[in-house]
């Protein structure tokens, strides 16, 4: 039932991207108009999240350097996840500024920015949960993942390595945020819950006592800026602006600040088709 209700969801979303095909702006009506309208999430830690009201988190920080860089003004909205990439999709803001993990279906209806993170998927247990400190302990567990997120699109890859070890892929339980899935973790209501490498470092990191990481559940993968794919200026754009932070080394200082690390095998070509994808991620 999930499964078809996420190709439900996806086909909309390509089927609204088709539809308002000639809604989003390329780069010469954002440099006509002035203004590149971007939109963002305020609830996904360390890429973008509020502390103490204000907007923080490694995107923030890419979102300044932008301004700077930019001779056209940048305009951020702040969405909730579940409708932020169907907003950009549709025309109504000119490309998503967030943590966007690249997959199959999203390369349908968007053109990625080179990436700038590693996206493996990990899994995060309650700490002190010696139970689950295998694969095949997962089997048929309930698991917490955000809705409309890419980890959904790689759970059949979990569900092989489960398979392999003789056990089978349990209750999924979508959620509209990570923080409301980490609630439930806690409180034992799920007993894991998937996430990218960098957020699951985050959380572990400032919540030892309650959450310990997992085993990797997904082979590699990427993170980058989703562009409509009918917006070929302002991918061509945004990629000489991740060329720049590249060459600057700010890029690599805003990851180590963010992330702990930095990434310097990362493709610096901009990602435009699932076969591209696939190659690059030796998938």
């Amino acid at each position: 039932m999930k499964k078809s209700l996420i190709s439900v969801f996806l086909g909309a979303v390509a089927a609204m991207a088709f539809s308002y095909h000639a809604a989003s702006a390329d780069l010469p009506e954002i440099e006509k108009s002035g203004t590149l309208k971007v939109a963002t999430e305020d609830d996904y830690a360390p890429f973008n999240f509020m502390n103490n009201g204000q907007a923080d988190g490694f995107n923030k920080d890419m979102l300044d350097e932008l301004r700077k860089y930019a001779k056209f003004n940048v305009d951020q909205s702040i969405l909730p996840w579940t409708g932020l990439l169907a907003a950009v999709s549709t025309g109504q803001y000119d490309m998503a500024l967030t943590g966007a993990v690249i997959t199959d279906d999203r390369l349908k209806v968007f053109d990625f920015t080179p990436p700038w993170a590693s996206a493996q998927h990990y899994f995060v247990k309650r700490a002190g949960d010696d139970s689950l400190n295998t694969i095949a302990g997962l089997s048929g567990k309930k698991v917490g993942v955000q809705a409309g997120s890419a980890l959904l699109a790689r759970l059949p890859e979990l569900k092989a390595m489960m398979e392999k070890e003789g056990g089978k892929l349990g209750p999924v339980v979508e959620y509209p945020s990570y923080p409301e899935a980490y609630a439930d973790l806690a409180n034992k209501r799920l007993d894991y819950v998937i996430n990218v490498v960098i957020s699951v470092n985050d959380l572990t990191k400032s919540r030892p006592k309650v959450f310990a990481r997992g085993l990797p559940v997904s082979g590699p993968g990427y993170m980058a800026w989703p562009i409509p794919k009918n917006s070929p200026q302002l991918l061509a754009y945004m990629t000489k602006f991740i060329s720049h932070m590249r060459e600057t080394g700010k890029l690599a200082e805003l990851q180590n600040k963010w992330f702990g690390e930095t990434y310097n095998d990362l493709p610096s070509e901009p990602i435009t088709t699932a076969e591209q994808f696939h190659r690059l991620a030796g998938l």
